[in-house]
């Protein structure tokens, strides 16, 4: 009796002991629960509080625009050489006398813009300036220039002939948006998301209204580089707020709508340009408002995911009570327990040690490919995109209206990536994209400047075409990384994808040479990186990779002949 009694206890023990073991094991390849399981099971996907959130965080994207409106401050305008041995001795003199070709060269544009002819020491009077007093067989270079409008720096510092250096401004501007993300980024996982916000709005706000009252060029630029450069991070730290509080269903809509909302800004530079002419005005009326950003501190919620990333557990369960309360769930003790235990093991824990980014891709061929392939789609997508911006304005002498068109028709590309990405694939959604804008962008060369209606339409629909690749690319290239260098190959392909909004605003400055070579340009590259994009594989359909290996096995079949 003993004996079975001891062996009874004995196998007891040892059912214990696997039961205990098993428990272990199971604990250690639970997965933890994570905000994005409490936002689908209990919080709700999308609910007021998110709703009230995206709201808030438009009006600075919206503001975020406002840094374009260098495309009107430093826009080009007509101008010639100034003809003093007529009487001109002022910029804003008659811009189209009767004489004008007597004195100027003919151009493609009724008259050159950066010659005239030599003067043979007679003098003319404004209302009779004849040919004979002008030695018609040389040329010579302005001294100084008549403009036919007064409302851009281009009148005001007198960058007559001075293309490149006008065209400055728009490529600090970009340069700014290059240097702003290692500083945004440090402010925001440093002191929080809302901080960031907050700093890069009233950045946006300070330098742009100092650069209102620039009293020479260089003030301009360097405060234009200036105002990007602490101000431009304005766009991706409002888009965190909107898109870390909506369940992953929600995503690609509210990345879709912010940048809408990027759209209805720049709709709204074109229309105050429009109404407020006078460059300084137009600028102030632009960034005084931004100021009220500021009160943003006192009752825009910190991010949920930063308060747990940094420990603040107590903080997280503040704002997820308020998310509750608003979208009238809840959230058990159980869940709010297990955000607070995983957030403090995330700060205790620390790096393992692992292979370095680098020696990682360079050790895998498939990874190398599309870290060298994706950089050149978001050049072109950047190249394109913003070269079409810029360029518009030169379509016809309706600058302002040809600015808004080309920013509104930018909304239905972000709606129509929403609706096909999931319907016909990355692939087809981003290649069409490219392929579509080329081709207009190569068609609009070929169109007469006097078919206008014919001309703007084809310009939009290039337009559209780069609208649907911008928000397409984020999706895709984040797709085919895995989890590990997701965020870190996703930035570097983003960073050097500045390189296109760089050199953008000195393509009209390359039409002085062949008015085609802008379109040209955007055409090459649009088949290029549409081309490229066949390379990679597609990805709808598919888990994202969380390794390397999964990542080097997108497109590949199985021995069932299934795709993984």
């Amino acid at each position: 009796m003993s004996e079975d009694k001891n062996k009874n206890g004995v196998g007891e023990s040892t059912n214990r002991k696997q039961d205990g073991s098993n428990s272990r094991k199971a604990s250690v390849y639970e997965k933890p629960l994570d905000l994005d399981d409490v936002l689908i099971n209990e919080l709700g996907q999308f609910g007021w509080f998110q709703l009230r959130n995206i709201a808030l965080v438009s009006v600075p994207i919206i503001m975020s625009a406002f840094m374009s409106e260098y495309i009107f401050s430093a826009a080009t305008i007509p101008h010639r050489c100034r003809i003093p041995e007529c009487g001109e001795d002022g910029k804003l003199s008659e811009f189209h006398p009767e004489w004008i070709l007597n004195a100027v060269p003919e151009s493609d544009s009724r008259f050159a813009s950066c010659e005239r002819y030599v003067p043979l020491g007679v003098n003319g009077s404004l209302d009779l300036c004849p040919a004979n007093i002008f030695d018609r067989t040389q040329t010579t270079g302005c001294d100084s220039f008549v403009y036919e409008r007064d409302n851009t720096v281009a009148y005001e510092f007198d960058l007559g002939c001075q293309e490149w250096l006008r065209a400055l401004a728009g490529t600090l501007n970009s340069v700014g948006t290059l240097l702003v993300l290692p500083i945004t980024g440090y402010i925001s996982d440093r002191f929080g998301r809302k901080m960031a916000l907050i700093i890069n709005v009233f950045n946006l706000a300070l330098f742009g209204l100092i650069r209102a009252f620039s009293v020479n060029y260089p003030m301009y630029v360097v405060l234009q580089l200036v105002q990007t450069t602490l101000g431009a991070g304005t766009y991706s730290s409002a888009y965190i707020f909107a898109a870390e509080l909506v369940g992953p269903k929600y995503r690609v809509i509210v990345s879709a709508v912010c940048s809408s909302m990027y759209a209805i800004g720049q709709i709204v530079v074109g229309g105050v340009a429009w109404l407020i002419e006078p460059w300084r005005y137009m600028i102030m009326a632009l960034h005084i408002p931004c100021f009220l950003i500021i009160t943003y501190y006192w009752f825009l919620s910190e991010s949920v995911r930063w308060l747990l990333s940094k420990g603040k557990s107590n903080e997280a369960q503040t704002v997820l009570e308020t998310v509750a309360r608003v979208n009238k769930t809840q959230i058990s003790e159980k869940s709010m327990e297990a955000l607070k235990s995983t957030s403090q093991k995330t700060v205790e824990v620390s790096d393992v040690e692992k292979p370095g980014l680098f020696r990682s891709i360079i050790s895998s061929p498939t990874l190398l490919r599309r870290v060298c392939t994706t950089p050149i789609w978001w050049i072109t997508a950047t190249f394109v995109y913003y070269g079409l911006s810029i360029n518009s304005t030169s379509l016809s002498d309706t600058m302002y209206l040809n600015f808004i068109l080309t920013s509104a028709i930018e909304i239905p590309g972000y709606i129509t990536a929403i609706l096909v990405l999931d319907r016909i694939g990355r692939k087809a959604t981003l290649s069409i994209g490219y392929f579509l804008s080329a081709l207009c962008n190569i068609v609009f060369v070929f169109i007469s400047n006097d078919l206008y209606v014919p001309r703007l339409l084809i310009f939009l629909l290039g337009k559209f075409g780069i609208s649907v690749v911008m928000t397409s690319n984020y999706l895709f290239t984040s797709e085919l990384y895995p989890t590990e260098y997701r965020h870190t190959c996703l930035a570097f392909s983003s960073m050097i994808g500045r390189v296109g909004s760089i050199t953008a605003p000195l393509t009209p400055v390359l039409a002085e040479y062949w008015h085609g070579i802008p379109s040209m340009l955007f055409g090459g590259m649009g088949i290029l990186s549409g081309i490229l994009v066949l390379t990679q594989p597609e990805t709808l359909g598919t888990k994202m990779p969380d390794t390397i290996a999964e990542a080097e096995a997108l497109g590949k079949t199985n021995k069932r002949g299934e795709s993984r």
